[in-house]
């Protein structure tokens, strides 16, 4: 599943290649399942002839600034992704678009071209994502129901280990209640509980204020290296349980202990 890295990839490649072109022509998917509330006609209506200002992101969500709104929304799902044709976004492995596959591809759920030619696509092979076009995406769920964005928005140290403090449930289990922090997913709490040397049954609130400021270091490191390299997951560095946690279900934790230093790279 995407996580914060990967949508912050497609974000910035937005940003890179796309801020300030004008929408010429627009395909919407007839799904009804992942175009939600809205037509494919009234969808693309609605884009042709906007300008994209900028690209935003809060946890696994991304959305599109145009000159006026309404706005396209994005929500990753499974295997969400976007392409932008030429453009190297990210190395996700279940992306469903290949160098040599048709385009845009038959998943594409949400396509356009821009004045200069470039050509933009959302795609996602299993249906579980959501394309929404807003008035303000950041004023309706999910976007307005996420709590901070671990990334843009992280918790002080004090903040995240007095939080900790009165929480009553498994450390990972938080981690993945999208509400308490934003953007953390399976691998990503897999990879910091496992670099902090926690394990991920462990209740919150039993954690000392030293486990706590690993874990906070962590979470800001792991996330940060993801992000520096595009999400690419063959530069995550080695010792990384990300590489084998797959090959390996089940086996990414002995006793909660990681092997080699914390968070050094």
């Amino acid at each position: 599943m995407p996580e914060l890295p990967e949508v912050e990839a497609a974000r910035r490649a937005i940003e890179e290649n796309c801020l300030g072109k004008k929408i010429k022509r627009a395909i919407i998917a007839n799904d009804s399942k992942v175009i939600e509330g809205v037509s494919s006609l009234d969808f693309e209506s609605a884009l042709l002839g906007k300008t994209i200002v900028s690209a935003h992101r809060k946890g696994k969500n991304l959305w599109l600034h145009l000159d006026s709104p309404p706005f396209p929304s994005f929500q990753f799902g499974m295997a969400g992704a976007i392409y932008i044709k030429g453009v190297a976004v990210t190395k996700y492995k279940r992306s469903a678009v290949k160098d040599n596959d048709e385009w845009p591809s038959k998943y594409s759920k949400f396509f356009v071209e821009l004045d200069d030619g470039l050509e933009l696509s959302f795609t996602d092979k299993r249906r579980f994502a959501r394309v929404r076009l807003l008035k303000d995406p950041t004023s309706v769920p999910p976007i307005s129901e996420l709590g901070p964005d671990a990334l843009f928005e992280p918790m002080t140290i004090n903040e995240f280990t007095d939080s900790l403090s009165k929480k009553k449930i498994g450390i990972k289990a938080l981690l993945l209640d999208q509400s308490y922090i934003s953007g953390i997913g399976n691998w990503i709490a897999d990879e910091v509980l496992y670099q902090a040397r926690i394990h991920p049954l462990q209740i919150c609130s039993s954690l000392s204020k030293e486990n706590c400021a690993t874990l906070h270091n962590c979470i800001k490191e792991v996330i940060e290296k993801a992000v520096e390299v595009g999400a690419d997951s063959s530069q995550f560095p080695s010792n990384w349980i990300f590489h084998s946690r797959e090959k390996k279900p089940g086996k990414a934790f002995v006793d909660g202990l990681a092997p080699e230093p914390i968070c050094v790279f």
